[in-house]
């Protein structure tokens, strides 16, 4: 099969059977394009089997040479997807990803913030500006529910229970969950929803999107980037914040304050809990009182 129908079908795999976001799948078709790119192929007359195990290789060994083992990790495990489906689906009856390892990756920690510095984050959002609101209801939603960036700018007026203190995420591969609405986050979104969004020109077709840009339309995950690092900067936090710092911020908080990980696990929409297990690195200080406190042989 040439690349171009093979690529077709394993895009619409990845949609369909798979249900992956948009952006994953951007991300996999990416790591394909580099391969097609590296060799020039012809995607219109060459076939997928006309490409080996040595060629392979020699293409990692070169991207090696400038990326980090993240970067190779991510661009490995989307080619070894891609020829895996080749296999499956018998358009090759073998896979030159087989002898390729991933490189060995640390997991690293993200940064977390303190209680006292997602709220100079919050007071460095002027509320005089028109979007201020809207931008406060953002950054009180993103900690009170730990919603991931796409999350948050997929999120539908209809999703939102007020009396409930429910709002329903469709987090990866269009999987549903029922996240608590924090009691600060659900304040704001009240206020902003009742007597700012209202005041938007809005465009017919996101009338049931909550967070609307000036247009009318659906934000951007740049756009929310955008904020979160604007804020954290007037704010004068030191540490690298982004959206998901806000995100990891939640589920730390959450566990050192008595929550279990299973619990956070559901809450943050982690398929397996070793992906939450990263959201435990906690203080020396709290492990300390906890086994303190909580050990049967306490003194």
């Amino acid at each position: 099969m040439i690349w171009k129908s093979a690529i077709k079908k394993y895009e619409n795999y990845l949609k369909i059977e798979r249900g992956l976001s948009k952006n994953s799948i951007t991300n996999y078709l990416f790591d394909i394009n580099s391969i097609i790119k590296y060799y020039k192929i012809d995607i219109e007359i060459m076939n997928t089997k006309d490409i080996d195990s040595d060629q392979i290789q020699s293409f990692i060994y070169e991207e090696a040479k400038y990326k980090s083992s993240h970067s190779m990790a991510r661009r490995i495990s989307g080619l070894k997807s891609f020829f895996n489906y080749l296999v499956f689906e018998k358009i090759r009856s073998d896979d030159p990803t087989d002898l390729i390892e991933m490189p060995k990756i640390g997991r690293k920690l993200p940064e977390v913030l303190s209680i006292s510095e997602v709220e100079k984050i919050l007071l460095a959002i002027d509320l005089s500006h028109t979007q201020g609101q809207r931008n406060k209801a953002i950054v009180e939603t993103l900690y009170g529910s730990g919603l991931r960036v796409s999350e948050l700018i997929n999120l539908n007026l209809s999703n939102l229970f007020f009396k409930e203190d429910i709002i329903k995420v469709i987090g990866k591969g269009n999987k549903q969950r029922l996240v608590p609405m924090g009691e600060y986050a659900k304040k704001q979104i009240q206020i902003y929803v009742d007597c700012f969004r209202s005041k938007n020109k809005i465009h017919p077709s996101y009338e049931d999107v909550l967070f609307l840009n000036q247009n009318g339309k659906r934000l951007t995950r740049a756009m929310i980037f955008t904020l979160i690092k604007k804020y954290s900067l007037e704010a004068k936090i030191l540490k690298k914040v982004s959206p998901h710092t806000l995100r990891h911020s939640f589920a730390t908080h959450l566990l050192e304050n008595g929550a279990d990980l299973r619990t956070i696990q559901v809450m943050m929409g982690h398929e397996s809990i070793t992906t939450t297990e990263i959201y435990t690195h906690m203080d020396t200080k709290y492990l300390k009182s906890v086994m303190k406190n909580f050990h049967p042989r306490k003194s």
